[in-house]
């Protein structure tokens, strides 16, 4: 899955989402790229799962409206 700039979205990512909430990637499912203990979230075949600042955990697939976009990416 990619952002609204084009980036291709990988665990670890902070994200905006919508411009008014935060988020980190814990899984790029579509990378197969999870942060440790998120792994058991494959089942879902596509898109991303983020811990967001106003929900918990929320899964995102290439078909979501909301606009989200990189903030930080931890080099590696």
């Amino acid at each position: 899955m990619r952002y609204t700039d084009g980036n291709e979205a990988m665990a670890g990512d902070v994200v905006a989402i919508d411009t008014q909430y935060r988020g980190v990637v814990v899984a790029s499912i579509d990378r197969d790229d999870y942060l440790p203990g998120y792994e058991h979230w494959a089942y879902l075949l596509r898109g991303i799962m983020v811990n967001t600042d106003f929900g918990g955990l929320v899964h995102y697939t290439p078909e979501a409206t909301d606009e989200i976009s990189l903030i930080t990416r931890e080099k590696t």
